[in-house]
Order: C-alpha cells, then structure tokens, then sequence
C-alpha cells in the first residue's frame, strides 16, 4: 500500500487512525499478521470495507495470508504523516491545554511539543511538562526560533479569531482547534476544528434511541 495521488474520500481517511490504533496494538501483542475477515471483526467493519479503504491507497495484502502486521502499521503510519515529526506548540495553557501538554501519547505517534503559551500572568513562567509557558506577546519571536508546523488551540472562543490572524503568517502548517469556533485559514494551512460536546451529544442520541 502506498500514498496515491487519486482522491480519497474523507470517510476513509477519518478511518486511518481508527485502524493505526487496532493495528498498533496487535503490533504490541507479537501478532504477525491478520486476514481482513479479522481485522473486521476486530474493529466492527465489514471485510469487504477494509479491503474497500485499504485499495484507495493502492492496496495490499496476499490472498490466503493477509496483511503483514509490520508492514500494515509502518505504511499506515508514513500516510498519517507520523513519520514526519512535525513540531507542536499549544496556546491556551488552562486544563485542556495542561492536559494535552501531559499526554504521553502524541510523543510516541511522533508529535513533539516544542512551545507552550498564554496570556495569563499566573500562568506564564510555570513549567508544564518540562517547558516552561510563555506570554502570548512573544509568539512572534518565539515562532521564528521554534518553527512549529502545528498550533495546538486551547483558547476561548472570543479570542480564536485574532490569534489564528497572528500565527497564519509565520509558517505553521496546521491548526488543531479546540476554541468551538469554526476557523477559516489561508490557502496552504489545514485546519481541524474540534468540538468535544458533539461526540457526547452523538452519544446521548444513541441512547435515546434504545430507551
């Protein structure tokens, strides 16, 4: 399986990290390989759908074996980019940002954080996760010594809109909003607007459905 330069159905590249996790974790288990009736049956898809997603980035895999469980998790892994790096910076340093800032997980998917900001004088100067948090006054500069490629945004809402405006032009690659605003960015700069209510909300609905 490789990158392809064919259009990929946003579906199925919101399903690459679902199957990064499942196969990470058999990875971790010693296991060699898998046929994609099990893999199904691991993650609730259809065989017919993994095989489906898997051939929109050329597809792999033998018949009568499966899929190679290395090779699955390291082709995986380059698609989402994990190979790459990228450095992250977070601005908003208030309990979602503090808990971002200590999630070990991002490090080991290749995340590393590299600044942490604010704008709140008993915030600034402490030490979250072995970096210290410095005033948002100095993004700036500190940028321009940092070179993050992605924004971590933990702000308040009525706040987005004018830092989005400041970080847009000084080379940062994406945005990862967490401010339950819906940002829009410059050409050449990706964007996930996060909401964290609508995944509880999808929850309640599924519930009131079998009540």
């Amino acid at each position: 399986m490789s990158k392809s330069s064919k259009y990929v159905p946003q579906i199925v590249v919101r399903r690459l990290p679902r199957y990064y996790r499942h196969i990470s974790e058999l990875r971790d288990m010693g296991v060699e390989r898998i046929s994609s009736k099990e893999l199904a049956e691991k993650m609730g898809l259809t065989a017919s759908q993994i095989r489906q997603d898997f051939n929109c980035f050329g597809g792999f895999g033998q018949q009568g074996y499966g899929y190679n469980i290395e090779q699955l998790h390291k082709t995986i892994h380059s698609i989402l980019g994990l190979d790459r790096g990228y450095k992250t910076v977070i601005i908003g340093a208030g309990n979602l940002g503090h808990a971002i800032a200590n999630y070990p997980g991002f490090q080991r998917r290749g995340f590393n954080l590299v600044g942490i900001f604010d704008n709140s004088a008993d915030v600034c100067g402490t030490v979250i996760n072995g970096l210290t948090v410095k005033h948002i006054d100095t993004i700036e500069e500190e940028f321009e010594a940092l070179k993050p490629d992605i924004v971590i945004l933990t702000v308040k809402k009525q706040s987005a809109h004018d830092i989005v405006e400041r970080i847009c032009p000084l080379g940062i690659k994406g945005i990862w909003n967490f401010s339950h605003m819906e940002l829009k960015v410059p050409d050449g700069i990706k964007i996930e607007n996060v909401h964290l209510s609508e995944s509880l909300m999808t929850l309640s609905h599924a519930i009131s459905e079998i009540e």
